[in-house]
């Protein structure tokens, strides 16, 4: 039985669907007669490139297409197994013979942004002088690897991937024709899982239209069969990454791969989610969510969850960790730090809050405040750094901001020479982080039973 991929392949032009803008140009280009010797297809995987290349390349020279022909003047090359110079020297050898059927001699390049610089080079002579007989149709994945001056003598066609209103009727369409007993919630799950490729897309229902020889295919049994997690499960998880409670996350994700969701499946529901509602708290996961792949999936996974969580005073006594940086609590002052009721002496001052608030917030400056020494006088924070380098850093406008930010309202801070430190000086306790507080990755070793090392911090000293 014919995959059914294959047998709704479009065999003209105006059967492709959801690429209106690239057809309707080639349908006027052939009733014009103004063909051009070299055309760009330009995409995502699955979009239909390859499909109108060969469709356009039997229909320049009158030829009835079916999917299985084959015609000596339609030639096809695959440039990620063809990428050297020889393969195109010896495609310009054979491009200067006359077709034999038709009017035109088509080569049909497939991923041409895999060829080497020096095949592109023997390509582009070819582009600059090509025989009238002959017709380059040129699809890629990744333009920007395509050599400008190919490109430049080229007519660029964009092609993207297809939305569910497109899909979905063209879907419909298709079960009622095929007898094949599914609910629209269920073709959803599929139009999704197909990332708006009609080719994907299509073969996941193949995969599907057998499941039930009798009754209704529901969303529920696409979901068990594509091992998808479930939309309340992903909800759950989300919620817990929102809230901070590394361990609650890492129980949902436990449950969802346990009930045989894959890591980067899990990954692409989020992504997809995401992409639809953005959202303040959940957009920073767009930074490492694309990562997660073998090897180490889960790993990658759970590290993507929680890579935004940051260290709180919370969890030296055992609580959560601090979850996605949202906004600052509100503060007394207009410039969002904290007032203090009177002078602040040495004493007093709370260097762990302090020093876990700054280095959450800039990880590098923790060892170049470690190595300071300080004075608080007049409610001013006098900071002594171990070297001029290090004093440049701190006077940095960003750097010297944080480190006022966190500071109690009524207190300044003076960076000051290293050669001026007083003897009465004192030395910066070291971060409450770390002596303190467990750390981020004994955490995560914990969860996934494995030993997590840290690297460590070497700061933007180049001394």
């Amino acid at each position: 039985m014919k995959a059914l991929y294959r047998k709704y392949r479009p065999v003209k032009l105006a059967d492709v669907v959801g690429e209106s803008q690239v057809t309707t140009a080639l349908e006027n280009s052939l009733k014009s007669g103004k063909i051009s010797h070299a055309y760009l297809f330009i995409g995502p995987r699955g979009c239909g490139k390859t499909s109108v290349a060969r469709i356009f390349a039997h229909e320049v020279n009158g030829f009835e297409y079916e999917v299985e022909d084959s015609y000596t003047d339609i030639i096809e090359i695959d440039a990620a197994s063809n990428t050297g110079v020889d393969n195109i020297r010896e495609l310009k050898e054979r491009a200067v013979i006359a077709p034999t059927e038709g009017k035109y001699k088509v080569y049909i390049i497939d991923e041409v942004h895999m060829l080497s610089k020096p095949a592109f080079n023997a390509l582009l002579k070819i582009l600059e002088e090509p025989p009238k007989h002959v017709i380059f149709i040129m699809a890629t994945t990744d333009v920007y690897k395509v050599l400008p001056t190919i490109i430049s003598r080229s007519q660029v066609y964009n092609f993207k991937l297809a939305d569910e209103e497109i899909m979905l009727p063209f879907l419909k369409k298709m079960v009622k024709t095929e007898k094949i007993d599914i609910d629209d919630d269920a073709l959803k799950i599929i139009i999704r899982r197909g990332g708006g490729s009609f080719r994907d897309t299509i073969s996941l229902l193949d995969q599907i239209s057998g499941l039930k020889p009798s009754g209704k295919i529901v969303a529920e049994d696409v979901i068990s069969v594509l091992g998808l997690p479930k939309d309340q499960a992903i909800d759950e998880l989300l919620s817990s990454y929102e809230s901070g409670n590394l361990a609650e996350v890492a129980e949902r994700l436990r449950n969802i791969l346990n009930n045989g969701a894959r890591a980067e499946t899990v990954a692409e529901e989020i992504i997809d989610r995401i992409l639809k509602n953005p959202q303040p708290t959940r957009i920073a996961l767009l930074k490492t969510l694309p990562e997660v792949s073998a090897p180490f999936a889960e790993a990658k996974l759970l590290l993507a969850l929680t890579s935004n969580f940051a260290v709180s005073p919370a969890s030296a006594r055992g609580d959560a960790l601090r979850g996605p940086a949202g906004p600052e609590p509100k503060a007394s002052g207009t410039d969002g730090r904290y007032n203090t009721a009177g002078p602040v002496t040495s004493t007093e001052f709370d260097w762990f809050t302090y020093l876990t608030s700054v280095i959450s917030a800039i990880p590098s400056l923790k060892n170049r405040l470690e190595s300071c020494k300080y004075i608080i006088a007049e409610n001013t924070l006098k900071l002594y750094p171990e070297k001029k380098i290090y004093a440049t850093i701190l006077k940095s406008a960003n750097n010297l901001t944080t480190l006022k930010k966190h500071l109690p309202i009524n207190m300044g801070i003076e960076i000051c020479d290293p050669e001026d430190t007083p003897k009465t000086a004192e030395t910066i306790p070291k971060t409450a982080e770390t002596e303190k507080s467990p750390s981020k990755n004994s955490e995560l070793s914990d969860i996934m039973g494995v030993g997590i090392e840290e690297v460590k911090d070497v700061g933007d000293d180049p001394f």
